[in-house]
């Protein structure tokens, strides 16, 4: 169940004296990124700024994650399980959010494969307005977003003649420049893998 200032007061408030473990999970990735406890204040804060915010029992007080840091987690949304006594926020983390400085507070953890995307799609956005003799996608995004374009319609003819010959080592080596450039097409144009599984998330729904 999707919590909204409405739903608040369904959650099973009296199984831990008024505390929530609350697990925070990047929107994309789908990396858990860090663990905590919230009250009913922290989740009204939570809904009412779009900013993560938990309740610090060592310290007795509400805390914004990123407050002092300014590595903030921005809100997707925010759900509860079956039993309504854990929750499940979906964010967008603005810097690491460990503060041991690692993305998350299980660093050395096993990784969902897929996840790597989202990392391949910020370390391209990273590299725009580096130096062109840096990297080879510094080169790209200065060569301009025509170029990219070609490479993105080349490698998809490449991958299509992979499978059209019955390559699979090339064709998988053929989808993955084709994955990339595609990245690479889609920063170029201020826009991200995540807008564009929106949209297939929208189609689905049909």
């Amino acid at each position: 169940m999707i919590i909204t200032q409405q739903t608040i007061k369904v959650l099973a408030w009296d199984k831990m004296d008024g505390m929530i473990p609350a697990i925070v999970q990047h929107q994309f990735s789908g990396k858990v990124l860090m663990q905590g406890y919230m009250n009913k204040a922290a989740i009204e804060k939570t809904l009412d700024t779009g900013l993560v915010t938990f309740y610090r029992r060592s310290k007795d007080r509400l805390w914004t994650k990123g407050e002092e840091s300014g590595n903030s987690l921005k809100l997707l949304n925010i759900s509860t399980d079956c039993d309504n006594d854990s929750i499940i926020a979906l964010a967008d983390p603005i810097g690491p959010t460990c503060h041991l400085g690692t993305e998350t507070c299980w660093a050395n953890n096993a990784k969902p494969q897929l996840s790597f995307l989202a990392e391949l799609e910020q370390i391209v956005k990273s590299r725009k307005g580096a130096d062109k003799d840096t990297s080879y996608t510094a080169s790209l995004f200065e060569s301009g977003i025509k170029r990219i374009a070609q490479k993105v319609g080349e490698e998809g003819v490449e991958t299509a003649l992979a499978e059209a010959t019955g390559d699979i080592e090339e064709l998988k080596n053929e989808s993955a420049d084709l994955l990339f450039h595609l990245l690479v097409l889609l920063q170029s144009c201020d826009t991200s893998m995540s807008e564009v599984i929106a949209i297939l998330q929208e189609r689905h729904k049909g």
